[in-house]
């Protein structure tokens, strides 16, 4: 691959830059770049970015032209999120919509399907969760007990899915759930996508430490799902909800060069013994190291865009990515959390607070990542068996 951006990259990127200058937002928030969400008013606020994006043809760049995107290539899809990055204007998180539920159904679903919801996940119209985890399957997620039940034109959803995020504000769930009690492990499992607003849904919404809420536990009592809401085949939903997760430890990437330069910037303005915390040594080589590792899983990342824009699904390059980056992404909010000191205990809205209190935020959350799209642990085991193909 040829790292160079050739002409139709720097093109692109003057046109991006252009709506940028004109569209980007002023932020009243830090950067909408994690899944922690403050308030509605937070919520609406990214919804209105998104939609902005999408009024301008940013979102789902490198889809398919015939689903929406602009079939971008990797090139372009670097400059993007390069000049997303230089305005401070994050692609917002309004749920797993166009990272996750959109390219599963491009991959997976009927042409019903496809026409039914993927125009609306790309507006923004409609805004997805994920019914994965179970508390009491955990980290094995083939060992789910949500029950879905035949009856008549529909599945009746008996179960409990926990750590939904956004589960109290998001419009539709891709859920996997068993349909087959018989078959154990990932055999009898299927991929269905439920209305949030289905009579015996319930979202308990889970009070963060910091106050906040993004997680639920999401309750399921005789819900029912039409049967042409199952994506794939009945009893083969593991595919399907592989596919999901391949492309969730594949999100991201690029993003870390750009989280470390942003350190460096705080490090120079935060001070330690009267003097800029940049000008001790240590706190420069191991800003150094950082960004050593965020380059390496950067070109990583382009791996798995270059698939997808194949029209491959990620392959599992991407349990690479997702197990580097949030191990770098934790020691980088630790380390913030020291060079910042005192000032680290300071969040959102207090005196004080060392850009607007989003290093504690970011430092909160850190842990989550290595838990999500698959406990880093789990990673370790794919990457042996799939990647150096050890034995089991």
């Amino acid at each position: 691959m040829d790292f160079k951006y050739p002409p139709q990259a720097e093109e692109f990127r003057k046109e991006i830059r252009a709506w940028l200058e004109v569209n980007a937002p002023r932020h009243k928030h830090p950067p909408y770049d994690t899944i922690t969400v403050a308030s509605d008013e937070e919520w609406e606020e990214r919804k209105a970015w998104y939609r902005k994006l999408h009024s301008g043809g940013w979102i789902g760049i490198a889809w398919p032209r015939e689903y929406g995107g602009r079939d971008a290539d990797v090139m372009q899809a670097v400059v993007f999120h390069e000049e997303l990055a230089r305005f401070n204007a994050h692609l917002p998180y309004i749920g797993a919509g166009v990272a996750l539920a959109g390219p599963t159904l491009i991959q997976w679903g009927t042409e019903a399907q496809k026409k039914r919801f993927i125009p609306k996940i790309l507006s923004g119209e409609e805004t997805w969760c994920q019914g994965y985890s179970e508390p009491n399957a955990g980290s094995d997620l083939t060992a789910l007990r949500t029950m879905a039940i035949e009856e008549g034109d529909y599945f009746v959803v008996n179960g409990s899915k926990i750590w939904t995020s956004q589960a109290h504000r998001t419009d539709w769930m891709f859920l996997l759930c068993r349909t087959d009690p018989k078959q154990p492990g990932s055999r009898g499992l299927s991929y269905i996508l439920v209305d949030m607003k289905t009579p015996g849904l319930t979202t308990r919404p889970m009070v963060e430490i910091n106050g906040q809420v993004s997680f639920n536990q999401v309750f399921f009592e005789n819900v029912r799902v039409p049967k042409e809401n199952l994506v794939g085949k009945k009893n083969e939903g593991w595919r399907v909800a592989t596919t999901t997760l391949a492309f969730e430890r594949n999100f991201g990437g690029r993003q870390y060069p750009n989280l470390v330069r942003d350190l460096a910037r705080m490090a120079r303005e935060v001070q330690i013994n009267g003097r800029p915390a940049w000008e001790d040594s240590a706190v420069r080589q191991q800003i150094a190291a950082f960004m050593c590792e965020a380059e390496a899983i950067k070109y990583n990342a382009f791996r798995g865009i270059t698939r997808r824009l194949k029209r491959q699904p990620p392959g599992p390059e991407s349990s690479v990515l997702k197990l580097a980056g949030t191990e770098l992404n934790l020691r980088i909010q630790m380390f913030a959390m020291e060079v910042l000191g005192p000032y680290a205990q300071l969040s959102r809205g207090e005196p004080f607070a060392v850009d607007g209190g989003k290093w504690l935020e970011r430092a909160i959350t850190a842990r989550g990542g290595t838990i999500a799209g698959g406990s880093n642990q789990i990673q370790h085991n794919i990457i042996g068996e799939r990647v150096l193909k050890l034995p089991r």
